[in-house]
């Protein structure tokens, strides 16, 4: 059946803090998605407007 696995795991590296075998790297994973996309969000909403060429009609 599908569940926990009831095995202890012992994780390196970015592993260690980003895995789907513990609550803390479930959230780890959240969190780091939620910034992304917050992240991603704040770069376009302050990004410059581009400015209309102005050109004279004579």
């Amino acid at each position: 059946m599908a569940g926990h696995d009831a095995g202890q795991h012992q994780f390196t590296g970015i592993a260690k803090y980003f895995n789907a075998y513990s609550i803390t790297g479930r959230r780890n994973c959240v969190l780091a998605t939620y910034a992304t996309l917050a992240g991603i969000f704040l770069i376009f909403k302050l990004k410059p407007k581009k400015q209309k060429a102005i050109t004279s009609s004579s």
